[in-house]
């Protein structure tokens, strides 16, 4: 073979290599704020990744950072998805103060009852027509929420609203402190961290959180008594959102978009929910084999928590009125898809 034809045939080769390279050459990072331990992590944002990483038969390769390893305060995740310090974050919405207002309203009692995988896939339905407006300069790959704000207890079984009058509890949310306010309790507003501590120091009688985290914060250690409704309801939840850099997302091939939508289906939505669901299973699991009190209301009890959250409700959609949001059309169709999924699955 000539020098020349070898230089050919060599160019050649390495321009096909560096094709190929260059073809699964997608490298993310994905920062969040709990333990690579948690199940979250575990679960949800690792099966996830991998997903993605043999959707694209490698072409896409998503590391993750957890605990904030790569800086900041777990409320600066938007910003660093926005500026592009990261490429994907894992978030808590309520931790970004006013960030993403008409998201909140599946935060909202009465909104989530008790099945995360009917609000995960209403969550997906509304993004375009209702959401999409607080998500600027990101793309949201999923969103979700967890099982809902259970009322735990140091001391005190809670049965009707009465009996929460003038306790200080945790609360996890703005939301989470109107239901308070509107069941005559006193918010009180700590990190989820420092829960443990506050309560064996009696800075406060009890707290709103799922179960899901009880065995992470050793919560059954500090409290009596987990409270719910009849069929699991909860006061509110929490919202979450996994965010792409908008840049980032624009600069990815279409089909490598296509593949991150297919991953990020309804149905994914929808196991979401259930991994969810298992750990906060698990979760009570913890708190009764430990002699907690596991506290089902009866449908009158609830029926009191419900009445007297109420106006919790009109409150939020004055809010969003005074910001020049429809916040009655995004309740309604947030409650409509919700009954919808939770009669169809």
């Amino acid at each position: 073979m000539s020098f020349s034809r070898i230089l050919t045939t060599s160019a050649v080769a390495l321009g096909l290599m560096a094709a190929g390279a260059a073809a699964q050459d997608i490298q993310l990072k994905l920062h969040h704020f709990l333990s690579p331990k948690a199940p979250a992590h575990t679960q949800m944002l690792e099966p996830w990744a991998q997903r993605i990483e043999e959707a694209t038969d490698g072409r896409v390769k998503i590391e993750i950072f957890p605990a904030m390893t790569l800086g900041g305060k777990p409320p600066q995740l938007p910003r660093q998805a926005r500026d592009g310090v990261v490429d994907l974050v894992w978030i808590v919405n309520a931790y970004a103060a006013g960030a993403f207002p008409r998201t909140e309203v599946f935060e909202l009692p009465g909104v989530h009852k008790g099945d995360n995988a009917a609000v995960n896939k209403a969550m997906l339905a509304m993004y375009d027509d209702y959401l999409a407006d607080d998500f600027q300069g990101v793309v949201p790959m999923f969103q979700h929420v967890h099982q809902g704000q259970a009322i735990h207890m140091a001391n005190e079984e809670i049965r009707n609203p009465a009996d929460l009058v003038g306790k200080k509890i945790r609360i996890p949310s703005r939301t989470g402190s109107w239901v308070l306010e509107s069941l005559g309790a006193s918010p009180v507003q700590t990190s989820v961290g420092e829960i443990p501590v506050a309560l064996s120091k009696k800075v406060i009688d009890g707290a709103l959180i799922p179960f899901e985290i009880i065995p992470a914060l050793k919560i059954h250690e500090v409290t009596g008594y987990q409270i719910e409704g009849p069929q699991g309801q909860r006061l509110g939840t929490t919202s979450f959102s996994v965010l792409m850099n908008e840049a980032k997302w624009d600069s990815l091939p279409d089909d490598i978009q296509a593949i991150f939508r297919e991953v990020s289906d309804a149905d994914w939505h929808a196991e979401v929910g259930q991994v969810w669901a298992g750990a906060d299973a698990f979760g009570i699991k913890i708190a009764t084999e430990s002699g907690n009190s596991h506290v089902q209301l009866n449908d009158a009890e609830w029926s009191a928590f419900e009445e007297a959250m109420s106006p919790v409700v009109g409150r939020w959609i004055e809010d969003m009125e005074s910001k020049g949001i429809d916040g009655q059309a995004l309740y309604d169709r947030a409650v409509e898809l919700v009954d919808q999924n939770m009669a169809t699955q």
